[in-house]
């Protein structure tokens, strides 16, 4: 199991002054934004604007903090996500712009290359219990709360990454919540 605390994670503002993103993990390793196979960040989002387009990628977007962000795709389709909300999957190459709902969000951000890799985000909350990989990789992003995965305490912020076939042993203590990554190979 691979630990990557919050305070190690990178922050970069985005180009548009919009807001600022915190790069958790990419594969390859140290990859640009033009070249990855999949990617898990979060986002400050402090402005309504367009989304970065990314051809060839799929993404999926949990509001963390905040009153929530309504997505205008630029094919007439609308989505409201907020914190109740379930992570929400669409292609990062199509046309989208975020309209905040009442003030800033923060945002997990997870992207993976359609054709190589494929995931799936799952919000947790609170209490205990056993979570299963079968191939890829399994990461598990701590956003509230003190979470023990086997053994190992997470703070909010914290992630951990195990290979698969992998069974991780989740434990919160004061309630929290953390997602549920996991990233396969497509083939």
């Amino acid at each position: 199991m691979r630990i990557i605390r919050a305070a190690d994670c990178k922050v970069m503002p985005w180009k548009n002054g919009g807001g600022t993103t915190t790069e958790i993990a990419v594969f390859p390793e140290g990859a640009p934004l033009s070249d990855f196979d999949w990617r898990i960040s979060m986002a400050h989002v402090g402005a309504d604007g367009p989304f970065s387009a990314f051809p060839g990628i799929d993404r999926t977007l949990s509001v963390l903090t905040g009153n929530g962000i309504r997505l205008a795709f630029d094919d007439g389709e609308t989505v409201s996500l907020d914190r109740t909300a379930a992570p929400f999957f669409f292609a990062a190459d199509r046309g989208v712009k975020g309209v905040l709902v009442d003030g800033p969000i923060d945002d997990l951000n997870v992207m993976s290359r359609r054709g190589a890799w494929r995931h799936s985000v799952e919000r947790l909350s609170g209490g205990s219990r056993e979570i299963a990989a079968e191939r890829g990789l399994l990461v598990l992003v701590a956003h509230q709360g003190d979470w023990q995965v086997d053994g190992t305490a997470l703070a909010a912020g914290d992630s951990a990454v195990l290979a698969a076939p992998a069974t991780a042993k989740l434990a919160a203590r004061n309630g929290g919540e953390l997602f549920v990554v996991k990233l396969a190979p497509a083939r």
